[in-house]
This record gives structure tokens, sequence and C-alpha cells, in this order.
């Protein structure tokens, strides 16, 4: 696969004024304090420093992401949307560093603010500059409208958008209409890189001046002839008439048009025109690029892993690598990819197998939901979820997931979390036997408990909201089961 070129931050004159020396001290000061917050964290191991330095280096210095990105001439690239950003970023790392360069990122998934703020400190010297040459961000949806502005991205990804925690992102329009506002703002340089298969993130900003570059899926053997019932995007955004789909891949991802305004998906400009499940795990994969096509090996399991794989891929193209990325070169570099921590994470726990799988919306828990109910034998089950701020505090979003599909598998089922209760009745709807299913509050009980309803030689599947995942991780680290997930 051959690149495109697209300019960088240094090509483009972005960058690099002096500051004013008393603004200079106070950035020496604040990445000074920041960098020895990070190794009080990783000392006490009380969280590795992927948030706390960021609070604190912006108390000290609150311009301080603008100051480090603008005296870096790295590649920027900005990566949001709902589901998918944590693995995509690491796919793309994995593309970019195969193609020599070096990057700085906030690979732990550490999203907000301070988790930005964290790996630019991280990644920078006292004088705010960064030896890397891709600087690479995973952003929560609501945060990019303070973290865009900031770093000035040459590339801007958006991976979909999903129902997600409705008192944090409102309802989809809403935050689509945020994002949208942030690609109006990127300059005709940049280049936003779109999901094509979703009609609401490609509808986003067509006035915008930055270039555009939509990757999707194209092949019709792994397609459904319509959406899901918890699917979000199914009218059209221009019209409100539902949409039809020629075919649907997740959710409501797919190959779709109006028949009453006669819009529809936009051509591809990179595009899965082929998927087979491969022996070992994942997918085998064709390609189409600007370049030509080339065939792919996905390591991780699962469709979503395939629009992961292709958004990552576009963003390469994207950034124009300096040494052109061969398909020789982008299977090597996907080969090596593990699953994120909490992403279908297995554990080996004594003589059992944890399943450890972070879910928060509909689309997400369905997806992880189908990869493990190909997986043989019946199903031990831990479902954990909290209404954190964090996690979100509505949780109406449970009785869109499909357990009825998952309860005549189940062979034990234990509940936990501060929303216990609401997960056992949901549960308790979907055909299971309220008798049978335990309910324990405390994470490590409930861990214990599950596993020993597991039998030895056997898989615990873990589907657990963002807290409760933290959580158990932090458990089975105590016990050496898992390292700690910054160093994942």
């Amino acid at each position: 696969m051959r690149v495109v070129a697209s300019p960088t931050a240094a090509a483009s004159g972005e960058g690099s004024a002096p500051l004013p020396p008393s603004a200079q001290a106070r950035l020496a000061l604040a990445l000074a304090a920041g960098k020895a917050a990070e190794t009080a964290s990783r000392f006490l191991r009380a969280g590795g420093g992927t948030s706390f330095p960021g609070t604190v280096a912006r108390w000290i210095d609150p311009h301080i992401l603008r100051k480090v990105a603008a005296a870096s001439d790295a590649g920027k690239v900005v990566v949001t949307g709902s589901n998918g950003k944590t693995t995509t970023c690491r796919m793309l790392a994995a593309l970019a560093q195969a193609s020599g360069l070096a990057v700085t990122q906030n690979r732990s998934g550490s999203n907000l603010l301070q988790g930005v703020i964290s790996a630019a400190v991280r990644g920078a010297d006292l004088r705010g500059r960064m030896d890397a040459q891709l600087l690479l961000l995973e952003v929560d949806e609501a945060t990019v409208r303070q973290v865009n502005p900031a770093v000035r991205p040459d590339t801007f990804l958006v991976t979909n958008i999903f129902r997600d925690q409705l008192d944090r992102f409102g309802e989809l329009y809403s935050m689509a209409k945020g994002i949208e506002d942030v690609i109006e703002a990127l300059p005709a340089s940049a280049t936003v890189v779109l999901n094509g298969d979703d009609p609401l993130v490609a509808s986003l900003a067509p006035a915008a001046r930055a270039r555009r570059l939509y990757f999707g899926v194209q092949a019709d053997s792994a397609g459904l002839p319509e959406p899901e019932h918890a699917a979000d995007t199914i009218r059209c955004v221009r019209c409100q008439h539902p949409l039809s789909y020629r075919a649907v891949y997740l959710s409501h991802l797919g190959d779709y048009w109006c028949p009453e305004c006669h819009s529809a998906r936009p051509a591809l400009d990179v595009a899965v025109t082929e998927v087979r499940s491969s022996p070992e795990a994942g997918s085998t994969i064709t390609v189409q690029t600007p370049q030509g096509a080339f065939p792919l090996d996905v390591p991780l399991a699962g469709l979503h892993n395939v629009y992961n794989a292709a958004a990552a891929l576009s963003c390469a193209i994207a950034l124009a690598l300096p040494r052109p990325l061969e398909p020789a070169g982008a299977r090597a570099a996907l080969a090596r990819l593990r699953p994120a921590f909490g992403r279908l994470e297995e554990i080996q726990a004594g003589d059992r197998r944890v399943v450890l799988a972070f879910v928060k919306n509909p689309t997400s828990y369905n997806a992880t939901m189908r990869e493990v109910l190909q997986r043989p034998g019946r199903k031990h089950v831990l479902a954990a979820h909290s209404n954190t701020v964090v996690d979100g505090e509505d949780f109406a979003w449970l009785w869109d997931v499909d357990l009825e599909q998952l309860v005549p598998q189940l062979a034990s089922l234990t509940v936990s979390g501060t929303r216990a209760e609401e997960v056992m009745l949901r549960f308790k709807y979907a055909g299971a036997e309220p008798g049978s299913t335990l309910v324990i509050h405390d994470r490590a009980a409930a861990l214990r408990a599950a596993l020993t309803r597991t039998p030895p030689g056997e898989s615990l599947y873990i589907f657990a909201g963002y807290t409760p995942m933290r959580e158990l991780r932090s458990i089975m680290q105590r016990h050496a089961w898992v390292p700690p997930f910054w160093e994942e």
C-alpha cells in the first residue's frame, strides 16, 4: 500500500514560534511537575500516570497542551467516536512504527482531557518538544471540542456514532453536532477520515474545508439484509425517511440509501471488499485502496475489528507515512497486535481462563456477545455494571442488548456492580432463572464466586462496564494474573 501526500504541521508552517520567557518557564514547571507526578504514580502503582500527570500539569499551565502541540513538528492525529478508538489507535501506531515513525500516544485509552495532556507530558522534554514524529491521541467524544483547537490535528478520524452515555453526550444528533463543529474548524490542509458506512458520520460537515476520506465495508457476504433492533441511525439524516440497505454489517453500519431524497453512502476511498474468518483468530480481509487492493490479516476477532483496521489504514493513507507501507509491512505490523486490555482479553487465572470484555452500549455489547457465542460450550458469565459518572448514569441501554441470545448458553451467571439488581432483572426478562443467578455487589467477592462456579480448564466470560472492568482487572493484577494496564 503506497500512501498519498498530505502536509504535516511542519510542512504547513504551523508551529514553533518561541514563547516569551515567562510562558516558557511556566511550561517547563508544568512539564516537570507532570513528569514527577507520573513517576510517583508508577512508583506507588496508583494508576500508572495515565491521567494524574495531566491534572497536575494543567493546574500549573492551563495552556500546556496547545504549547506542546505547537512546539512539535510531529504529525498529529486525533481519533474520536463511540466505539473502537483504543484498538484503532493501536493499529495505527503499529502501522506508523512499521513505517519508521516514533509514536507518542495515550495508549491505555485514558481519553479525557487529563489523559490526553498526560500523554503530551510523557512525550515532551522540559521545553515542550517531542522526539516522536507522530502524536496520536484517542479522545472522548465530548472532550474532542477542547482538544482539537489546542492540538490542531493534521488528521481527524471519526470511527462511528452510537447511542452512548446519554447523560454525558446527549442524544445522537447532539453528539454529532459537537463533532461537526470540530470538523468545520479544521483547515484546508487537514484530512478528516470518516466511516462512510455510518449515515450520521458520513453526513458530517459537508461544506468543511478539510479534505475527506471515507472508509467502510463493501463485502456482501459479510452483511445482513436489515439493521438489528437496537440500531441507532436508521433514518435519513437529510429527510428523516427510513433508510433502505443493500447490506448491513454492524448495527446501522452498511450500504444504505434513502428512497425518498436519494441520498446514499458516499463512494469509499478505502473499502474492505472481502472478509473471511481466520483459522487462528480474527479475519483475513481484502482491502481496496487508492493504490490498489491487497490482503490483510486482522488478528482480532469480530467485524468491529475489521472496521478498526480499515480506519487505521485510512489514517495511514491520510498521513502520508515517510516510508510507504507495502502489503507485507502492513501484515507484519498488525500480526503482532494483541487485544487492548479489557477487549476480549484472555487471562490465565490459575487453572481457569478469564475472558474480560469491556462493554458500554448496545452495539459494543451485542458485537462482543456474538463473538463469545461462537466459542464452543456453555458459558459461565460474570456481568458487572455500575452507574458512576464515568460509566454514565443512564442505564436504559441495557434493555436493548440482545441478552436473549446469551441466556440459552448460560452455564452459570453472577452479577455485580452498583446496578446489580437491574442487571439481574434484565437477565430475568431475557429468560435466565433468578434462582440460579448470584447477586454479589462486591467485585472481589463476585469474581471469586464466579470463578468457583467455573470448572477447572473452562473459561469465565466477564461482561463489564468501564469502572467494574478496571476494578476487576485490578483484583486480577493483585493475583499477578495480569500486568498493570498501563504496561499492556
